[in-house]
């Protein structure tokens, strides 16, 4: 379900004082560091790759449209439905049509994050149909009615006990267990009698190639395979941005993607998609819908430093490397997307005057730069959307949105003082003075004090004290 009322700084204050949700993350993140720093050790490669894959993504927004038009002519003359979505609305809207016109009332779904975005499985309960989530972490976070909380890997902040407990609390006739296997088996089990009797599969797309018409997925437990094949219709969802110019683009992201994400050389499973079932063919659906989705990326498309944006592949290093999402985990950003590819995101999608404050949760490090493997400058597009957030007039939607009279009032009046000596040696006087005795409550001093201690004040300046000492003022 989208959250209402969104606020960051509340979810992250509720997230660091829980010891159990940081030790979780602490134990996953610290094994994805250091499995996925050993796939890359040879730093040659991983510049060589890295630079290849960048080129990749950055040639083909640079021709998007065109691109999007051959996807477009190339999936439908191999038998695949295509429809535009601008909103999630509409988006949504094409699926119930798609659900009641095959008389479905079943969906499973693999893994898709643009769906996350629609919040579909929502939707569709609302109309009385049933989505099962077939991605292992996504069952998971869906038995416990929550949001995923890293775009790979969703169930990241549960440990085994939690998991074991939920499903002897969620799964009829469940014993409690902590071995993975028989977890594992157990939502397995589940899972088979709903690909059997699903009347719609639904994926994400990772890549799709518009030289081919061909859809990209991958995954690694087969059930994205499950999904495409066994149920008679196949909806995948992806965002206008996902498009490659040729086939040949896919290996340098299939490349570096599960190196990235899961520290895998390859994934298990690499399924190319190009058509439904032809005649004499034993399996796979008879229909294949492709949901293509804008929800504000347009916008993002026509700027070009905000493009960037649209490079990413979603791998969710970034989240790993993060010192902020580290600490509070995805759940707090209350956003499909979480972590620094989400806090350049979000903003541009839902707009500055709901998610103004996401952008300023972070500490400006560079990690998630250093470490992207398509090169997005993730704290270059931060800091600008920072800059759009207080000023009106902006690209972004919402621009200005926070703009304070009170904050532009004390950056005119601190300019004013530094480039007057006069009012400088005044005012720190008047701080040496009085600042002091400045309570933490002070409106000017509270956001500060709420995470910082009070700075406190020397009673003396730099240049009184070497005056004292006989050196004169240069």
């Amino acid at each position: 379900m989208a959250v209402e009322n969104v606020n960051f700084a509340a979810a992250s204050r509720k997230a660091l004082q829980d010891p159990q949700l940081r030790a979780n993350f602490r134990r996953a993140m610290d094994g994805l560091v250091t499995k996925r720093a050993a796939q890359f050790a040879d730093a040659k490669e991983w510049n060589g790759v890295r630079t290849l894959a960048a080129s990749v993504r950055t040639r083909a927004l640079a021709k998007l449209p065109e691109l999007l038009e051959q996807l477009e002519a190339n999936l439908t003359r191999n038998g695949i439905q295509v429809h535009w979505a601008s909103t999630t609305d509409e988006a949504n809207a094409i699926v119930l049509d798609i659900m009641r016109r095959n008389g479905a009332t079943l969906a499973v779904k693999g893994k898709s994050m643009v769906s996350e975005e629609m919040h579909l499985n929502a939707f569709l309960e609302e109309h009385d149909i049933e989505v099962v989530e077939a991605d292992l972490g996504e069952y998971i976070v869906q038995l416990d009615r929550e949001m995923p909380s890293h775009i790979i890997m969703p169930a990241i902040h549960k440990n085994t006990k939690q998991i074991a407990q939920l499903f002897r609390e969620k799964i009829k006739d469940a014993k409690y267990t902590e071995d993975v296997g028989e977890l594992t088996d157990l939502a397995r089990r589940v899972l088979r009698r709903k690909f059997a009797t699903a009347g719609v599969g639904m994926s994400g797309v990772n890549v799709a190639v518009a030289e081919t018409g061909t859809l990209c997925l991958v995954e690694n437990e087969g059930n994205g395979r499950m999904c495409t094949t066994v149920p008679p219709v196949h909806i995948a969802f992806m965002g206008i941005e996902k498009v490659v110019e040729k086939l040949e683009d896919v290996a340098p992201i299939l490349s570096i993607l599960p190196r990235s994400a899961t520290a895998q050389p390859i994934t298990t499973y690499f399924n190319m998609i190009s058509s439904p079932r032809k005649p004499g063919e034993k399996d796979g659906p008879r229909e294949i819908h492709v949901v293509i989705l804008d929800n504000g990326r347009s916008s993002i498309y026509e700027d070009e430093e905000l493009r960037n944006t649209l490079r990413c592949i979603r791998c969710g290093a970034c989240m790993n490397h993060c010192p902020v999402y580290t600490q509070v985990g995805g759940h707090a950003y209350q956003a499909p997307y979480p972590g620094p590819i989400g806090k350049i995101l979000i903003p541009q999608i839902e707009g500055l005057e709901r998610r103004g404050e996401m952008p300023h949760a972070c500490t400006m490090c560079n990690a998630c730069v250093e470490i992207c493997p398509v090169k997005i400058p993730i704290v270059e597009i931060m800091g600008r959307l920072r800059t759009e957030a207080v000023k009106k007039g902006g690209h972004v939607k919402g621009a200005g949105a926070r703009a304070s009279a009170r904050e532009d009032a004390a950056w005119k009046g601190w300019a004013a003082m530094y480039s007057s000596p006069l009012a400088y040696r005044m005012a720190s006087a008047l701080m040496a003075k009085l600042g002091n005795a400045a309570p933490a409550s002070l409106p000017l001093l509270k956001e500060w004090t709420s995470a910082r201690v009070k700075p406190r004040f020397a009673g003396r300046t730099l240049h009184e004290m070497a005056r004292k000492k006989g050196i004169p003022d240069a």
